[in-house]
C-alpha cells in the first residue's frame, strides 16, 4: 500500500499524559469573541423545522487569506415569529485568534427561518458567494468584493420556496461555471403542520414527529448560465422524477469518467445516487450501486454524508450518517460501479449504533497524507429520553484515525473537547489560524457554536494549496491532485459539499508526514481545461495559490 511509508502516530495519542495539549482544543467565545447563538424557536408544540438547524461554514469572504466564519440563525415562518429580529452571523477573523461580527456591514443578516449554507466563486470573480438555505426564502447573496453583499435571489432566478436543507455547488457540465444542487426536504406549511404527542405517567407530551408521516419532494437543480442568472434543469430527468427527503449531498466523481455524480442522503426513504451521463443526463443508481438502504435493505434516517478516496486505491468512497440504532455507513467504492459496506470493518458501525449523525467530514487532520474523520452526532428530539431512556439528546463527537488499514475510533484520546455531549448539526472544517492544520466548526441546536483548534501533529510538514482555475471553474471544483514526499505518492479528489448544512475552507492542504520536502505536485484540472501540470518546487508548511496554466504540462 502507498500508506507504509509513513508510521502511525495514534499510539502515541493512545498513551498521551495527564495533562498534554489535546488533538482538539475548545476556543470559548470568550477567546474567540464569537458570542452568537442559535434560537432554534422549540415551542411547545415541537414544530419539526425548529430541529434541523443550523449550518455553519469557513468562508475567506474578503480575501485576505485568513478563514472567517459564517453560523445560520431561523427566523419568522408561518409558525414563529421572534420577539426581537433573529440574525445569520458572520465573523471577521482578525488573524490573531478573535473575530468582529462585520454582519450588518456585510448585509448577510437573513431574515428568513434559516437552515445552512453553500459557498463558492459562482460568477468566477473571484470572491466568494453565499446561497443560504431555509424553511421558506433561499437567499443568494452575491459578494461585491469590497466586503459586502448583495441579495440577487429573484435577480438570479434562485428563488425557492418549501423546504431547502444542505445545497452543492458544482459544474455538472463542464462548461466552467458552478451549478447548484440544492435538497429538498418534504411537504410541510400551514395547513400540513402535524403535531406528535405521547402520554408519559398519565401527562400528554408533545414531540419532534418522524418524517415518514410526510410527502417527500423533489430536490432541485440549477445550471448557471454564465451571465449571472440561473436556469432550473431538473424537470424532466431522474432528480425530479425521484421525489425524497433529501438533508446532505456530495458532488463527487464516483466513476472516474470525469463528470461530477451526487449522493444524496434522505430521511426515512432511500437515498440517492445521481449519476451524471453528460449532456444533462442523469440516472438515479443507488439501489443497484449497493448504497440506497442499510445492509438488511431497511430505509434509514440519512442525514450527513461525504466522499473521499479512503483506502488509497483512486476511488471515491462514500459515508452516510444516519439516526439512533441505524449506524453509520462506510460505502468502499468497487471500480465506480458498485460499493460495499465497510462500516463494521471500520469500527464505524459500532461507534454509532446508538448516535445520531449530521455534520461529518473526511479530513487529514494530522497530515499524514491519509483521510481520517470526524462525527457530529445529536438526537433531533429533545424529549426522546421520555421514550427511549437509552438514547440520548446531546451526543458526543467521534475521530477516527486512519493507520493505513483501517479507521482507528481514537475519540477518548483527542481531549475534552470529546467527551462533552451536544446538540450538533451543521460541521466544518477549515484552517482559520493558517497553521496547516484543520479546525473545525460545529453548529448546535439551541446553542452556541463550538470552535476546536487543531493541535495534532506538531511534528509534521504539509502544503497548502488555493487552486484558481481559468479556463475551468475558478474555484477548481473536480480537480485531481497527486503528490509525493519522502518517495511516497497520494492523491486527491477535490469534491464539493459534504457534511450537513455547512461549508468547508476551499483550500487544499496536503499532509506531508515528516517529510520537509515535497518530491512533486501534479494537478489535473477538470474540464473544459484538459491541462495536467507538474511542479517540482512547491513552498512547504505555507500556503500558495496555483492558478491553471502556471506550471509545466
Amino acid at each position: 500500500m502507498l500508506w507504509a511509508g509513513l508510521p502511525s502516530i495514534a499510539a502515541g495519542w493512545a498513551a498521551a499524559a495527564p495533562g498534554a495539549v489535546p488533538l482538539f482544543e475548545e476556543i470559548p467565545p470568550t477567546a474567540s469573541g464569537i458570542t452568537w447563538t442559535h434560537e432554534n424557536a422549540r415551542s411547545p408544540g415541537r414544530f419539526l423545522p425548529e430541529s434541523l438547524g443550523p449550518g455553519c461554514a469557513f468562508v475567506d469572504f474578503d480575501n485576505d487569506g485568513w478563514m472567517d466564519v459564517y453560523l445560520v440563525n431561523s427566523g419568522p415562518c408561518d409558525f414563529f415569529q421572534p420577539v426581537k429580529p433573529l440574525k445569520n452571523a458572520l465573523y471577521k477573523n482578525n488573524r490573531d485568534g478573535t473575530f468582529t461580527d462585520v454582519t450588518d456591514k456585510a448585509g448577510v443578516a437573513g431574515g428568513t427561518f434559516g437552515m445552512g449554507v453553500a459557498i463558492a466563486d459562482y460568477n468566477n470573480d473571484g470572491f466568494p458567494d453565499m446561497f443560504v438555505t431555509a424553511y421558506g426564502r433561499s437567499i443568494l447573496y452575491r459578494n461585491n468584493g469590497d466586503g459586502t453583499f448583495t441579495d440577487v435571489t429573484e435577480k438570479a432566478g434562485v428563488s425557492l420556496q418549501g423546504w431547502t436543507t444542505s445545497a452543492v455547488w458544482f459544474d455538472y457540465d463542464n462548461d466552467g461555471f458552478l451549478d447548484l444542487f440544492v435538497c429538498s426536504y418534504i411537504e410541510y406549511g400551514v395547513g400540513k403542520h402535524l403535531l406528535c404527542a405521547d402520554k408519559k405517567d398519565g401527562r400528554l407530551y408533545y414531540h419532534y414527529c418522524i418524517p415518514h408521516l410526510f410527502n417527500p419532494t423533489p430536490s432541485v437543480l440549477l445550471h448557471n448560465n454564465g451571465d449571472g442568472t440561473f436556469t432550473r434543469v431538473e424537470r424532466g430527468t431522474d432528480i425530479a422524477r425521484a421525489p425524497g427527503k433529501a438533508l446532505g449531498v456530495v458532488a463527487t466523481d464516483v466513476n472516474n469518467d470525469g463528470r461530477m455524480d451526487l449522493f444524496v442522503a434522505n430521511d426515512t426513504v432511500q437515498n440517492f445516487l445521481f449519476m451524471n451521463r453528460g449532456k444533462g443526463r442523469w440516472e438515479e443508481k443507488a439501489l443497484v450501486n449497493g448504497v440506497a438502504v442499510g445492509p438488511s435493505g431497511q430505509v434509514r434516517s440519512g442525514m450527513g454524508v461525504d466522499s473521499a478516496d479512503v483506502d488509497g486505491d483512486s476511488w471515491q468512497d462514500l459515508l452516510v450518517a444516519n439516526i439512533d440504532h441505524e449506524s453509520f455507513s462506510l460505502y468502499r467504492n468497487i471500480g465506480g460501479d458498485f460499493f460495499t459496506d465497510v462500516s463494521f470493518d471500520h469500527g464505524v458501525a459500532a461507534a454509532t449504533r446508538m448516535l445520531s449523525g449530521w455534520g461529518l467530514k473526511f479530513f487529514d487532520f494530522d497530515l499524514d497524507g491519509r483521510v481520517d474523520l470526524i462525527l457530529a452526532n445529536g438526537h433531533p428530539d429533545d424529549t426522546i429520553a421520555l421514550r427511549a431512556p437509552e438514547v440520548k439528546y446531546r451526543e458526543p463527537l467521534l475521530l477516527f484515525q486512519n493507520d493505513g488499514r483501517r479507521l482507528r475510533n481514537i475519540s477518548q484520546q483527542a481531549g475534552p473537547a470529546f467527551e462533552k455531549a451536544l446538540s450538533a448539526r451543521g460541521l466544518a472544517v477549515g484552517d482559520f489560524d493558517n497553521d496547516g492544520r484543520l479546525d473545525v466548526l460545529i453548529g448546535c441546536n439551541g446553542e452556541a457554536p463550538v470552535l476546536l483548534r487543531n493541535n495534532a501533529a506538531a511534528d509534521h510538514h504539509w502544503v497548502g494549496l488555493k487552486l484558481q482555475g481559468v479556463t475551468c471553474n475558478r474555484d477548481g471544483v473536480g480537480a485531481r491532485i497527486a503528490w509525493s514526499a519522502g518517495g511516497v505518492q497520494r492523491s486527491r479528489s477535490r469534491t464539493a459539499g459534504g457534511s450537513y448544512l455547512s461549508s468547508h475552507d476551499p483550500r487544499e492542504v496536503l499532509g506531508l508526514g515528516r517529510s520537509a520536502t515535497l518530491d512533486w505536485l501534479e494537478i489535473k484540472w477538470p474540464l473544459p481545461s484538459r491541462r495536467i501540470e507538474r511542479f517540482a518546487s512547491v513552498p512547504v508548511d505555507r500556503y500558495t495559490t496555483i492558478v491553471e496554466g502556471s506550471g509545466r504540462a
